[in-house]
């Protein structure tokens, strides 16, 4: 087995042979893979086992490498070398020949590698140098990467390219990095007790960590923050088949997809996770009663969210200056309880998919007391879902809120019940 060791020779010939020479005094096998597409001025002496001509015939492009695409035909340059040290990565993997990926590079380097990372498997020591991930311009582009899978970036603060003492020592940290990473057996599918997967956030902290209580004697539980970003790691993650159910506590972000909200960035396909999969799924209300709407300013700028919602003229959580929330009313809940069983009703094993609604509150916002607290508001949701969700797939509803040990109960015995899980 071996560590894929990724970069450009012609731009980082040094460092990449100072990466693969530390790697291999640790007692590991380094693969060195070229993926230079004709801009760098070195010379190489180092030879690589993966060869930059050999990447590109694999993306679709000549064997003789993509330099003679450039300039005019660079993106498309780009996304050759990329597919094709995609589908080595995953060849080399499949054939169980893979330990883990250590990519160093610039802007378009990265580009090229973070692609084949985001496709190699959960639990792959996969890291990154780089001075290029801090750029805040692209911060959104990077989260499409790091927000649904395992990347470590090392931030290189200096670019890479040439030797010095600051790039010898963000060269030698990242070898001994990813080393290290390998030299412990951490394969989340090989845990001896079968996982389920659980959504949450902090205003339903409570009602997920009864569940793990009820939970934790025959299953692990994996949590998924439900920010949205998180959202987005649950649609990559769990149809891969290493959970045994779905719990889905918060499934704000669809919501927050229909109306507008900062968890919406999750997308149409929220819901849609578990869809093709046999697995149970239980799907809770959890953050349906709430837009995330801060920070605060945007209510004093004419913003888009603010002005077509009306939201100033809602009841609102401020919770710090750069977190608020804004009550759902009847009509919008009605509308993402129309929405949520159209989703629902698509799905292939329906008598796997069950809906537990808290009556008391779908937050710790909006229980009795709680600054966001609007019964009248919460109870068109159950109403609007019984007539739209198709009668196949049964709802429970309990006399009480999200984060009380009742509703964990009847998650833990609903799941209990539902067919052998596989």
């Amino acid at each position: 087995m071996s560590i894929a060791v990724v970069g450009m020779i012609d731009e980082r010939e040094e460092a990449l042979s100072l990466i693969r020479d530390r790697i291999e005094e640790r007692g590991h096998k380094a693969l060195l893979m070229d993926i230079s597409i004709g801009t760098g001025a070195i010379v190489p002496s180092l030879k690589a086992e993966v060869g930059f001509g050999e990447l590109s015939e694999l993306g679709g492009g000549p064997s003789t490498g993509v330099a003679a695409m450039l300039p005019d035909g660079r993106e498309e340059a780009i996304s050759i070398m990329s597919k094709g040290l995609t589908e080595k990565i995953l060849s080399l993997h499949k054939s169980g020949d893979l330990e883990g990926m250590l990519a160093i590079s610039g802007m378009t380097g990265a580009m090229i590698a973070l692609p084949a990372m985001k496709k190699a498997p959960f639990g792959l020591p996969k890291l990154l140098i780089s001075s290029a991930m801090a750029m805040p311009i692209h911060a959104e582009q990077f989260a499409e990467y790091f927000s649904v899978k395992d990347i470590t970036v090392m931030h290189a603060v200096v670019d890479t390219v040439g030797m010095n003492a600051l790039v010898r020592t963000i060269a030698l940290n990242g070898a001994d990095a990813v080393s290290g990473m390998i030299e412990r057996d951490r394969n989340f599918v090989e845990d001896r007790k079968p996982s389920i997967a659980i959504t949450e956030f902090g205003f339903c902290d409570k009602g997920a960590h009864y569940i793990r209580e009820f939970l934790e004697k025959e299953y692990e539980t994996v949590s998924f923050h439900a920010n949205g970003i998180g959202d987005k790691a649950a649609i990559e993650l769990i149809p891969q088949g290493g959970f045994q159910a779905f719990i889905d506590l918060v499934p704000g972000a669809f919501s927050e997809h229909l109306l507008g909200g900062n968890r919406g960035n999750a997308g149409p396909d929220r819901l849609d996770i578990a869809s093709e999969m046999s697995i149970p799924y239980i799907l809770c209300p959890g953050g349906f009663d709430i837009i995330s709407c801060g920070p605060l300013e945007r209510k004093d700028r004419d913003d888009t969210l603010w002005k077509s919602r009306k939201l100033a003229d809602r009841k609102l959580y401020i919770q710090e200056h750069p977190r608020v929330q804004a009550r759902l009313m009847a009509e919008e809940m009605d509308q993402v309880a129309s929405s949520v069983a159209e989703r629902l009703n698509r799905y292939s094993h329906k008598e796997r998919v069950k809906v537990i609604v808290p009556l008391r509150g779908f937050s710790s916002l909006s229980v009795e007391g709680g600054p966001l607290y609007d019964p009248d508001s919460d109870r068109v949701f159950p109403v609007t879902l019984k007539k739209c969700l198709d009668p196949e797939i049964e709802i429970i509803e309990i006399d009480s809120d999200i984060n009380s040990r009742e509703f964990a109960a009847e998650v833990a015995e609903t799941l209990s019940k539902i067919p052998k899980l596989q």
